[in-house]
């Protein structure tokens, strides 16, 4: 039964951080940050076409962290076993370093993992998600085990090293070509004629993509080449706390997949 219930259950950090509504942003900022590493955007540029494969990567990406997340144990190794197995074909050189980068470096592995994790914290405890600090410490420190499942040790398992991981590693970093050509792919992204003139998926996507930009670190924003100004901290939390509170008034049936659906009607089962 309690394998049924996943890596993490319903008493973990995990399942607050992730089934909150600010947590969808906090995915979409984890792209914007994770674009700044060069070798680790060269495995994206030269291993995918996100001009027609912008969509399916988005939902692949998104279902795997909730299959990790709210999946059964089984449901999370099946579906870590297919990444590793998709990492081991990605390898080249960088374009902008000229260095040679493979999707299995731990090094890259660790960049990805930590973008993404501080993204979904920072996230959703901007958007008012209440989380002591050691209560965000324990998140990461669940964590540890989403990136063993892709092969990877050695990640920060709290906020104090997490900020330190970030100091050693912001000197390789930079808004290259490649990475800007990523962001304007993500904030304008591939949509049907069909699409644009009948549903407002556009500039509601712009809305959502807009913010989790502004949500960036300021040095990040900064890389980039736009100002990292505290009003644009203090706009975008105001912003995100607004529409979250707006989601919490959605119907759970409405505001999960049914990955986590089926997650929560596992727990009820055994409580």
């Amino acid at each position: 039964m309690a394998e049924d219930l996943g890596y993490f259950g319903p008493s973990s950090v995990t399942w607050r951080v992730l089934m909150d509504p600010a947590a969808g942003i906090g995915g979409i900022r984890a792209l914007f940050l994770q674009a700044l590493h060069p070798r680790a955007m060269a495995g994206v540029h030269e291993h995918t076409d996100l001009s027609t494969d912008f969509w399916p990567r988005l939902r692949r990406t998104a279902q795997y962290v909730t299959t990790v997340g709210f999946g059964t144990r089984a449901q999370a190794d099946a579906a870590a076993a297919r990444v590793r197995a998709v990492h081991k074909g990605v390898r080249g050189v960088d374009p902008v370093t000229g260095e040679p980068y493979a999707a299995t470096d731990p090094d890259l592995l660790r960049w990805v993992h930590v973008a993404e994790v501080s993204s979904f914290l920072d996230t959703v405890r901007r958007g008012g998600l209440t989380l002591s600090g050691v209560e965000a410490d324990q998140f990461l420190l669940e964590q540890v085990r989403a990136a063993e499942l892709v092969g990877l040790a050695d990640v920060p398992t709290d906020q104090a090293a997490l900020a330190r991981y970030f100091d050693r590693v912001r000197p390789e970093l930079c808004a290259s070509v490649v990475a800007r050509r990523a962001a304007l792919r993500l904030a304008v992204p591939p949509l049907s004629l069909r699409t644009e003139l009948s549903t407002p998926a556009r500039p509601a996507w712009s809305v959502v993509a807009g913010l989790a930009f502004a949500l960036l670190p300021a040095w990040a924003r900064r890389l980039y080449g736009l100002p990292g100004l505290s009003s644009t901290d203090q706009a975008a939390t105001v912003a995100l706390r607004g529409l979250r509170a707006a989601a919490l008034h959605v119907p759970e049936r409405w505001r999960h997949g049914p990955t986590v659906r089926h997650a929560l009607a596992r727990a009820r089962a055994v409580s």
